[in-house]
């Protein structure tokens, strides 16, 4: 395995579980509020609505919880399909 290979699959494992909890926020959050407006409800789980954009409490990361979210999710796809095809490669 070349060096970078090793350096990729490093940061791709080091990322990656720090990305899980905002995407994964992000994902259920979303979810919920949209089943929300589906039965019309929508009002009453605002607070959803908050916690999807990064807003938690007192801290207030709306304007770049969508950059971490989108930079984190296109690292993780480039690096995993980069390792993926690497490791194709190489087993040919």
């Amino acid at each position: 395995m070349a060096i970078n290979q090793v350096r990729l699959r490093h940061l791709h494992y080091i990322v990656a579980p720090i990305m899980f909890l905002p995407i994964f926020l992000t994902a259920i959050t979303g979810s919920l509020f949209q089943i929300a407006v589906i039965t019309g409800k929508s009002e009453d789980f605002l607070w959803l609505l908050e916690l999807h954009r990064g807003k938690f409490g007192s801290v207030n990361l709306e304007l770049i919880y969508p950059l971490i979210n989108a930079f984190g999710i296109l690292f993780l796809a480039i690096t995993g399909i980069t390792i993926w095809l690497r490791s194709k490669k190489r087993a040919r």
